[in-house]
């Protein structure tokens, strides 16, 4: 029989009708399969708590993803992996130190990386230290890297609270502390009080060493600068305990054990019962409080100082109200 154009249609309007449910079966499900992956980019990711996680220099896409993953910051490294090539900012993602936090998702954890806002280290370097034991202090922050072969001169670096970055090294936090001393001292130098008996910055550092050793309080130590100072000017010895522990410390600032009677004989450079002015270098790096206290120290008498008892000092003009001070110290010290 021959075929009408109407008995050729039929057959194709059959085949023509699962065709179009099964496309449409398929754009359900793409669509489905996007708004989960949709989800999966935006949604909370797996981390439970805040996260440090460190990423080297050289990292490609897939070894961050993968870092991500030992870390439990995504699930699986395709989501990130995915992620950063439909955005196309696989480049841009930036080595360093990043605190992932608890539930964060892939989008911001690609943004976190790209923002470049990494962890920030802080180490406290307190007044008075030498630079032995700044040295030491740094060698124990286990985010910093290198060592230090040639230990700074005391009194050249600035103790002060330094800001840095995971793996920088021990010897550029030296530099930045030597930098900043100069640059304070010059500064302090410049507005310091007329007729002082220092001739060189040198010197006031020295002097702030010692001011630094003898007291702890920052209200004491402009008028424990101006006991040494009168000193100076009258070229009496300025007698100071601490310049003695440096020298027994072998430059190192401590000891494991009180001073004696026969410490006060030593002979060394550095001990002012002995030697006439200041010790031939610093005993310790001052901070700004002291160096401010020595350029413009307390204008008054005193000649003597002694501990009260209280964490201060008792001050005298004269050696026989000196002595008393120093009979109410003992009995402090020894409870009566």
């Amino acid at each position: 029989m021959t075929e009408t154009p109407e008995n050729q249609t039929k057959p194709r309007r059959r085949w023509l009708l699962p065709t179009a449910a099964s496309l449409f079966v398929l754009a359900a499900v793409g669509a489905g399969g996007a708004w989960l992956g949709w989800q999966r980019y935006v949604g909370p990711g797996p981390l439970t708590a805040d996260t440090p996680v460190v990423i080297p220099r050289g990292t490609g896409v897939q070894g961050i993803a993968q870092r991500l993953v030992d870390a439990g910051v995504v699930g699986h490294p395709l989501e990130l992996v995915i992620a950063s090539r439909l955005r196309g900012d696989g480049a841009r993602l930036r080595a360093g130190e990043y605190l992932f936090p608890a539930g964060i998702s892939v989008k911001d954890a690609l943004d976190l990386i790209i923002s470049g806002k990494v962890i920030v280290h802080r180490v406290t370097v307190p007044e008075g230290l030498t630079s032995w034991q700044i040295v030491e202090r740094l060698r124990g922050e286990q985010t910093l890297s290198g060592d230090v072969t040639d230990i700074p001169a005391d009194g050249t670096l600035l103790p002060e609270t330094y800001q840095y970055l995971r793996d920088d090294a021990r010897a550029d936090i030296l530099s930045r502390m030597s930098d900043d001393m100069e640059k304070a001292l010059d500064r302090l130098w410049a507005d310091r009080d007329p007729n002082l008996p220092l001739k060189s910055k040198q010197e006031a550092v020295i002097l702030a060493s010692i001011v630094e050793k003898e007291t702890g309080v920052a209200s004491e130590r402009p008028r424990v600068a101006g006991v040494f100072v009168n000193r100076l000017r009258i070229g009496m010895r300025l007698q100071s305990d601490p310049t003695i522990i440096y020298a027994l410390s072998d430059r190192r600032g401590q000891i494991d054990r009180d001073l004696t009677r026969a410490d006060w004989k030593l002979e060394s450079p550095y001990n002012t019962y002995v030697i006439p002015g200041l010790p031939p270098g610093p005993i310790a790096n001052p901070g700004l409080l002291s160096l401010q206290a020595v350029l413009k120290p307390e204008a008054h008498k005193y000649l003597y100082f002694v501990a009260d008892g209280t964490g201060g000092h008792a001050f005298a003009e004269t050696l026989e109200e000196h002595n008393r001070n120093v009979v109410k110290w003992r009995r402090v010290r020894d409870g009566d």
